[in-house]
């Protein structure tokens, strides 16, 4: 079973999008809301390599980027694949 992380925000329609998409597939992830936790903000930036917006989604700790990158691998099949990994 992939390891899927989003890091993201209450208020941000890309979020519930997101997971919104996650769940329909029947996807377990683990969400940091940086609302909650600032401090993790630094986290993701590192991680995403300088990408600040929400959110920002992880698969098996590759960055993927953000919702439009999730629906684009989702449109293209690929989102299929990564899951199954």
């Amino acid at each position: 079973m992939p390891i899927v992380e989003l890091y993201t925000s209450p208020l941000c329609g890309y979020c519930h999008a997101a997971k919104r998409l996650l769940s329909s597939k029947s996807v377990t992830y683990r969400e940091i809301d940086l609302s909650r936790d600032s401090g993790r903000r630094s986290e993701m930036l590192v991680r995403s390599n300088g990408s600040h917006t929400v959110p920002q989604i992880f698969i098996n700790d590759q960055h993927i980027g953000g919702c439009d990158e999730l629906h684009a691998l989702e449109r293209s099949g690929k989102l299929g694949v990564m899951l199954l990994e």
